[in-house]
């Protein structure tokens, strides 16, 4: 298994083969490195006011508000980027452009953080289809329809802080919220909300690995009490989560947005407060240490070729 870390000293590889930077050495050493995202061939990294490719070139200059997020968009230069102030970049051709509806999008004067600041845009997801879903933290999940209108669809309240959708099937998107797991499987109509099993239901990462769900939950936002737990992809939704327990430690704070990840095959990688990595090859029910020392982890890739 080889992972991708963005960390706040560069990109880290772990494993063999590492695209970009020899295994535990650092790409983009001494830059912030806000978000990541595989490519054929290589990745795509947010770092200050710019995107920057695994051969070290810079893909696009970016300008206005801070940026906070990455997604690939369809080919291998064209990437979206999200921005402080709930903003939304489309970068192609080396430039990146505001994406044409999302500045309109309905429900925005709604929009909020807990402590009185401007929304941020805060992770991106893309389906097969090329169908786009936007977090906004505090805003919701917005839709892409194509025709450049964004539709909202979960509640604003429900504070999320990741939204995905599930490989394979562009009709199942799910996100990890202060309320627990939000499941839709029409593509963002209805929700369900899950929290059984759980020991806090404030949930701030969400993975998929095989047929299994991952989730992180903690008490909140301050808490000293956090976990990683898992259902299967199928399951009904008050079917409780399981403690993955087996060779993780005791957290005692946030698994944060971004570090908690899986693969079709079932791998999976979970970064700690701390700088180490423990990694699981059944999807989640038992987990190695994997790396230790690394930089504060802002987001973890698990290469797909």
């Amino acid at each position: 298994m080889r992972v991708l870390a963005a960390t706040a000293d560069g990109v880290w590889s772990v494993g063999a083969g590492a695209s970009g930077a020899e295994p535990g050495a650092a790409a983009l050493a001494g830059r912030d490195v806000a978000d990541l995202v595989a490519v054929p061939g290589g990745w795509r990294a947010l770092a200050g006011p710019a995107v920057f490719a695994s051969d070290g070139r810079v893909v696009a200059e970016l300008t206005g508000p801070a940026a906070t997020c990455l997604a690939a968009a369809g080919g291998r230069e064209e990437l979206l980027v999200g921005t402080e102030g709930a903003h939304l970049l489309r970068v192609a051709g080396g430039e990146a452009r505001p994406e044409p509806g999302f500045d309109e999008a309905d429900g925005r004067a709604r929009w909020y953080t807990p402590w009185g600041g401007p929304p941020d845009t805060r992770t991106i997801a893309v389906a097969g289809d090329g169908t786009v879903y936007v977090n906004v933290h505090v805003g919701g999940v917005l839709r892409s329809e194509g025709d450049g209108r964004w539709v909202p669809t979960v509640d604003i309240d429900a504070d999320v802080h990741q939204v995905l959708v599930v490989p394979g099937d562009d009709d199942h998107v799910v996100a990890a919220t202060a309320l627990g797991l939000a499941t839709s499987r029409d593509r963002g109509a209805n929700w369900t909300f899950t929290t059984g099993g759980l020991h806090g239901t404030y949930a701030r990462a969400v993975a998929v690995a095989g047929d299994w769900l991952l989730m992180s939950a903690s008490t909140g936002p301050y808490t000293d009490r956090a976990a990683v737990y898992r259902r299967p992809l199928g399951a009904a939704a008050d079917e409780p989560f399981e403690p993955c327990a087996s060779g993780l430690p005791a957290f005692t704070e946030n698994i944060d947005t971004g570090s908690l990840v899986g693969s079709p095959s079932g791998q999976a990688v979970v970064a700690g407060p701390d700088g180490r990595l423990w990694a699981s090859s059944d999807a989640g029910a038992a987990w190695e240490e994997a790396a230790c020392g690394l930089p504060p982890v802002r987001r973890l890739v698990l290469p797909t070729g």
